[in-house]
């Protein structure tokens, strides 16, 4: 990815932030967000076992104001994998800054940037837009580009949907479903383009309080093309795991 490009990304991304910011100034703010913290039994990320089926904790917290979120996430390997050379420890963390907002009642839209710090791999940056419709199922389509470490395309694509089930006043059951596409992207595989995965979650969220939850969670992932299985080595993969959430 040539240094012009990084460039223009760079300066569009600040001038969105900036326009927020004026905004941000110019209204009252009111500031909420959450932290947590999981325990899961491997660490997939678009269908990719990242920790060798071996246990992992994930924790990060999120802060918002005015449409703008500000994030971060870690990962800690809690055993090593030697086959696949992964040593325990923390290995990487991720800082997200996104602006959201909403273009009618319907259409709500996404931007951001995503900066993966990483132990086993180059550190790089995917910018991304999603867009999503505020309706039944929830449908939404995030493109990310990775500006940074790409040599081609450097895009994924994203096609999600979810739907929330109320059980009771402190228990909801979440759903959700989304097909990826690879497009040369340096995270996942620069060797083809083509459909990577689909993934399939559930996750039952119980308030034990107004502020605390506590949430098991369930993922499934399998590849969808020879592309992706061949290339790219995804396999079928489930994850088990459970989060704790204090809210504010």
């Amino acid at each position: 990815m040539n240094q012009l490009r990084k460039t223009g990304v760079m300066l569009a991304f600040l001038l969105a932030l900036s326009v927020g910011l004026v905004a941000v100034a110019s209204a009252e703010v009111e500031f909420e967000g959450d932290v947590y913290v999981g325990v899961f039994d491997k660490y997939l990320w678009r269908g990719f076992d990242l920790s060798g089926s071996q246990p992992v904790v994930q924790g990060g917290a999120d802060f918002s104001a005015a449409g703008f979120t500000l994030s971060v996430w870690s990962n800690a390997q809690l055993s090593s994998d030697a086959g696949e050379g992964i040593d325990s420890g923390w290995n990487e963390t991720d800082l997200t800054l996104d602006y959201t907002f909403d273009l009618n009642e319907t259409v709500s839209v996404s931007l951001g940037n995503v900066y993966y710090l990483l132990d086993e791999a180059d550190d790089t940056n995917e910018a991304y837009l999603s867009v999503g419709l505020n309706t039944i199922l929830n449908p939404a389509l995030t493109v990310y580009w990775d500006w940074d470490k790409s040599e081609a395309d450097g895009l994924f694509y994203v096609l999600s949907i979810g739907h929330d089930i109320e059980i009771s006043d402190a228990l909801t059951l979440s759903l959700s479903a989304s097909v990826g596409y690879n497009q040369e992207n340096y995270s996942v595989s620069e060797d083809f383009s083509g459909w990577q995965n689909a993934e399939f979650g559930a996750s039952l969220d119980y308030a034990m309080t107004e502020q605390l939850f506590l949430s098991p969670t369930f993922l499934y992932s399998a590849p969808i093309s020879d592309d992706a299985e061949d290339l790219a080595g995804i396999d079928d993969e489930m994850a088990v795991g459970l989060t704790i959430t204090f809210s504010f």
